[in-house]
């Protein structure tokens, strides 16, 4: 028998990502046909339901269709985990993306292989930043949408956590495992995921990593500015905290890794213009917020996601 694999997907208004999305997901399942049968959760988190329009051209495109529920509570935790939930009673493997990113044609053959080859209880890959044509120079000029692709694992390593904009996981595994899910006191703060993949890992969920599986992120407008850089940065450094001390990091721990990175985002500028380069004075300031983010975890301060 082929395998079975539901992709869950959390939409809150972005419609017009989240049927991009569902056109390459059309692609990526026909181009899996003969090897997996493919269907589709999608768990809107706006209350009145607006994705709804965009779903149904599609509840035919997929060999065990589509589910749409609707969440409404502007908790992405407890939207995922409606998600997962759903996923696990539809399909053998359960396929996670945003609905802001657009997976390769191969995607879910990468993901599927991956596990075959490897015998794992989750597959994760890798997710590229996009900026539209006409963004601002210095945006990819300089590494804001690097951040996170410095070293990536080799293909078929086993690695210790994933991310829900790419990865997939065992249903039967989860099904065995009630107790771990998106913890709903992050669905505000953000890095549920990273929790969530860390404490299954914890658990005993062994994940392997697909260098094949790759999503594409394309920046909308709203985020070519630089005060939303900014803040994103500063987030991040808030949010990488609260994810590591639940995953058992020391406070102090963290406190010392923000202060380092802090000195490198400091030194960084001066080493590029002693080496002949531009100081990406901007890429700086950036770093230094997100160290700055980490650095008042300690202080109990958490910062929205949005």
């Amino acid at each position: 028998m082929r395998p079975t694999i539901a992709v869950a997907v959390c939409s809150y208004n972005r419609n017009k990502e989240l049927a991009n999305l569902l056109d390459a997901l059309v692609a990526s399942s026909a181009h899996l046909a003969n090897r997996a049968a493919v269907g589709v959760v999608v768990v809107d988190d706006s209350a009145d339901g607006n994705a709804r329009k965009v779903v149904e051209p599609y509840y035919d495109r997929f060999e065990l269709g589509i589910d749409y529920r609707i969440s409404g509570k502007q908790n992405i935790s407890i939207a995922r985990n409606l998600a997962i939930t759903a996923a696990a009673e539809m399909a053998d493997w359960i396929a996670m993306t945003d609905d802001d990113c657009e997976p390769v044609v191969e995607w879910l053959e990468a993901l599927l292989e991956t596990q075959q080859r490897v015998g794992v209880d989750a597959v994760t890959g890798m997710m590229v930043r996009l900026a539209p044509p006409g963004s601002p120079s210095w945006l990819t000029d300089e590494p804001f949408l690097k951040v996170g692709l410095e070293c990536f694992p080799n293909d078929c390593e086993l690695v210790t956590t994933a991310a829900t904009h790419n990865s997939m996981i065992s249903s039967r595994w989860l099904k065995e495992h009630p107790t771990i899910r998106f913890q709903p006191e992050l669905g505000v703060v953000g890095g549920e995921d990273m929790v969530f993949y860390r404490t299954a890992n914890a658990a005993g969920l062994r994940i392997g990593y697909s260098r094949r599986a790759i999503v594409y992120e394309k920046e909308p407008p709203s985020r070519l500015t630089m005060k939303f850089q900014l803040r994103s940065f500063f987030w991040h450094g808030n949010s990488s905290y609260v994810t590591n001390v639940r995953n058992g990091v020391s406070p102090f721990r963290m406190l010392l890794h923000g202060a380092n990175l802090l000195t490198k985002a400091v030194v960084r500028p001066i080493v590029r213009v002693l080496h002949g380069q531009r100081p990406q004075l901007r890429y700086c300031l950036a770093s230094v917020l997100r160290a700055i983010g980490m650095m008042i975890g300690p202080l109990g301060i958490r910062v929205r996601h949005h």
